[in-house]
């Protein structure tokens, strides 16, 4: 007659103890890698509209393309150095179709150099910070992401929709703060804000909001 195998309490302490941590450990791998999918994959957003706007640019280049281009390349390298500090593939884009190349810049971007394109000549009022008086604007580019642009300087914004000094509300609904910031410069998405105007309205850890509202306001 067989006798079925059984263990001292002490052995079966340690065999719970040892089952948890590996249930733990699992659980915490899980998560870090979650938390390191979300942070790349707004890095990854923001260097795919980089690349896609340097693309447009060159297939329709105008007087001030070459200026962009090369403010875009030392984004795309900024964002780079994000990307490796965050422990993400380096150089790594998203695979978004390329929106239509721009013929012309956006009326009022004629004046516009390399150090507005950067995010420079933003309106005093334009990085006031989150949630400027409870403004209500018409709901624009329904359904869009956002992300960063890369670009230092006042808090502010870029867009391939709206011209320079159109004034856009972004709502983070996932932790429902705002900012209110200009369009200084084109880019390749409805809108990209610069890295000191995402501070405000992004979550700790993330660079992609997935549930936005934009409005054109004032």
């Amino acid at each position: 007659m067989s006798r079925k195998k059984s263990f001292s309490p002490k052995k079966k302490i340690a065999l719970l103890v040892g089952a948890a941590a590996l249930v733990g450990g699992t659980a915490v791998a899980m998560t870090g890698t979650s938390q390191a999918s979300v942070e790349c994959d707004g890095l990854n957003t923001a260097l795919g509209n980089n690349q896609r706007f340097i693309d447009g640019q060159r297939a329709a280049p105008d007087a001030l393309s070459e200026a962009r281009i090369a403010n875009r390349q030392d984004v795309i390298e900024e964002i780079k150095r994000k990307q490796a500090a965050s422990g993400c593939e380096v150089g790594a884009s998203d695979t978004g179709a390329a929106p239509p190349a721009e013929a012309a810049p956006p009326a009022g971007d004629e004046g516009a150099g390399a150090g507005e394109d950067a995010g420079a000549g933003a309106g005093e009022d334009a990085g006031a910070g989150a949630d400027q008086g409870g403004q209500v604007g018409e709901v624009v580019c329904a359904g869009s992401t956002v992300t960063l642009s890369g670009e230092a300087g006042a808090p502010a914004a870029s867009s391939n929709e709206f011209p320079v000094g159109t004034t856009l509300k972004v709502t983070n609904l996932d932790n429902n703060k705002s900012t209110t910031v200009q369009v200084t410069a084109p880019s390749g998405s409805c809108a990209l804000l610069n890295d000191a105007a995402f501070e405000q309205v992004r979550e700790a850890g993330k660079f992609l909001i997935r549930n936005a509202r934009i409005e054109r306001v004032g």
